[in-house]
């Protein structure tokens, strides 16, 4: 990419769905009152709409998460971001269907209903795409949950 020319806003839409299609890693942080930011690594599946992941039972993100469910994630270096601020939702694994599970399992190598872990799908509310200095402005491709293109 010509690091000269910030990318249109549909490019970065492409951008966006192409790395969340990708499946993978991300960092997630939390936060609650009285236990301030938490971040972790976690693996993601992403069914075109919502993430799932998933984190330990008795992990400092999950208490997060029940007591605040807004959440913000990364994927990427600092200099080709994907940032995603989303509502968190815990969810049993019967609720879930197979090709999450399925997908989660292989991105994440966590068999299906490992005991010890807790599902949670991660709605996204706002996503800012940018690479580099050069497309600082223009970075919001999602706002209130709304693509914006």
């Amino acid at each position: 990419m010509d690091q000269t020319r910030a990318r249109t806003l549909a490019e970065r839409r492409a951008a966006a769905l192409a790395r969340l299609g990708a499946h993978g890693n991300l960092w997630l942080a939390t936060a609650s009152d009285g236990h301030g930011p938490h971040l972790i690594p976690v693996s993601f599946w992403w069914d075109g709409a919502r993430l799932l992941t998933a984190t330990l039972d008795h992990s400092r993100t999950l208490k997060n998460i029940l007591a605040q469910p807004a959440v913000r994630a990364s994927i990427g270096s600092t200099s080709d971001v994907l940032m995603l601020d989303a509502t968190a939702a815990v969810t049993d694994a019967a609720n879930l269907d197979d090709a999450a599970m399925d997908g989660y399992a292989r991105v994440s190598g966590v068999p299906r209903f490992t005991p010890g872990f807790t599902y949670v799908r991660l709605v996204p509310t706002r996503i800012q795409v940018w690479k580099g200095p050069v497309e600082a402005s223009g970075r919001t491709v999602m706002r209130a949950g709304q693509w914006l293109d």
